[in-house]
């Protein structure tokens, strides 16, 4: 947006002096679950979803209602919120993914190494949040999902961590580490299948726990993207489809006898979310072995809506769709001292916020020259003004839509429409016949910013330039 650097100014000048109460500057942690829906967690209202330390994460920090992610699926969202910048403006507007194991095909090696999964990724020019946290003096670790290229150059340790663990194509099986067949996990630059067997979550949370025993005496970014409770990428027609989880955790809940396959996958589903948030709890724990908690700003969100064994209610739709349910996701900021402790938020807010957040949060400048999409949201969450947001855009291809204040509009093939949001926030009550001005003026407005997009400096890899 033309507005939003005068937006952070702004926002700045409210802020804080939060550097002056530390000994050191914040640590950041920024954990992202992948495809989980915005009723399934015990704090955003799930009685079946078993999320103890998450629900724990709501109460020592604020919920955030209203929170939207800058694209209805995996790849274009990370790279949005790790760059602050709008999809069609940092050039990855659209999935990176081999479209013929949709129909089964099993990649050889030769095929898959000149396949577009492989060989695409996030152009090399943009500036990710572990650039600038690293340049800062800050450890950076990435441990989970990469899904931003698999291409040394696009490997997180190019990006500026120091240290990675994960896999960087859209999805895999939790047990094996392959995608449809290939293996898919790297330590560092480098493939390795040495841990081929054990559930993934939990090679990331130990991941992360080694990270954090190693740089608790530093300021350290540790990034934590699980790919729970994602699908499994398996060309078995019995896993594809399903959410896998340890058998820990699958005897936590009811037995799937009598129930229809959706109904049995739910409960992995379910106990895939509950494996992560003891996960996630375990990490927050050695937090607090260290006595660093409170220095430190933990974010946590969906990187878009649930998928189809989700729970998205009030909202409509899922993962992929224009609706509320493909873009509005259950977010979680907790700092002690810094941001409420027990509160909701329903402020118009988005990921392409974390970016400047995490900047702000750390005293760390933004880069010059390098246009921003979002602001800081702390002076948000703590009261001191309005969000400044007014306004955000969607568009997957020909699919569009764009919220402005309250209002939000929407033309995609599952999806049309005008909706007054704190009226219908389900979007049941198309209102584009008796508002038709107001159609009118976000068409326009989403034109407008179609043509500033349009108009950015062009990156790769979709953009012809």
């Amino acid at each position: 947006m033309a507005c939003m650097r005068a937006l952070i100014g702004i926002v700045l000048l409210f802020a804080p002096a939060v550097l002056l109460a530390a000994d050191r500057p914040a640590n950041i942690v920024l954990i992202v679950s992948d495809d989980q829906g915005y009723h399934d967690l015990g704090s955003f209202g799930a009685t079946d979803v078993r999320t103890p330390r998450l629900d724990r994460l709501a109460q020592e920090g604020t919920r955030l209602t209203s929170f939207y992610v800058a694209w209805n699926a995996c790849t274009p969202s990370r790279a949005a919120f790790l760059t602050g910048r709008y999809p069609q403006r940092n050039g990855t507007y659209d999935m990176i993914r081999n479209d013929r194991v949709d129909d089964g095909h099993l990649y050889s090696p030769e095929e898959y190494a000149v396949s577009p999964e492989h060989i695409l990724g996030t152009d090399v020019r943009e500036i990710f949040l572990s650039n600038v946290l690293s340049d800062a003096g800050y450890a950076c670790g990435c441990y989970g999902k990469w899904d931003g290229g698999q291409l040394k150059r696009f490997l997180p340790l190019q990006r500026g961590f120091n240290d990675f663990y994960g896999f960087c194509n859209t999805g895999i099986d939790y047990f094996t580490h392959e995608r449809y067949g290939v293996p898919s996990m790297f330590a560092g630059n480098e493939p390795t299948t040495k841990d081929k067997g054990t559930y993934c979550t939990t090679l990331f949370r130990d991941h992360a726990l080694k990270f954090i025993d190693q740089n608790h005496d530093r300021p350290f970014f540790l990034y934590i993207p699980f790919n729970a409770p994602h699908g499994a990428s398996n060309l078995d027609r019995e896993v594809r489809g399903s959410v896998q989880a340890s058998p820990e955790y699958l005897a936590m809940y009811e037995t799937s006898n009598g129930k229809s396959l959706k109904e049995q996958r739910r409960l992995g589903y379910m106990a895939a979310v509950t494996e992560m948030d003891a996960a996630i709890g375990t990490i927050l724990d050695r937090l607090d072995r260290y006595e660093i908690a409170d220095n430190t700003l933990v974010i946590f969100f969906s990187d878009n809506g649930g998928s189809g064994l989700a729970d998205n209610q009030p909202l409509q739709g899922q993962k992929s769709t224009m609706w509320e349910g493909g873009n509005r996701v259950p977010c979680i900021v907790r700092w002690p001292g810094q941001v409420p402790a027990g509160k909701t938020s329903d402020a118009f807010l988005t990921a392409l916020e974390v970016f400047p957040t995490a900047c702000s949060a750390t005293g760390t400048p933004l880069p010059v020259g390098t246009t921003y999409d979002g602001f800081d949201m702390l002076p948000v969450l703590q009261g001191k003004i309005e969000s400044p947001r007014n306004e955000m855009f969607w568009q997957r291809r020909n699919e569009v839509a764009v919220r402005i204040g309250n209002w939000k509009w929407i033309d995609s093939k599952k999806a049309k429409g005008l909706y007054h949001l704190p009226d219908d926030i389900g979007e049941k009550n198309d209102l584009s016949q008796k508002h038709p001005d107001k159609v009118l003026a976000l068409k326009q407005r989403l034109a407008e910013w179609q043509q500033e997009m349009e108009a950015t400096e062009p990156r790769q890899p979709f953009r012809d330039f």
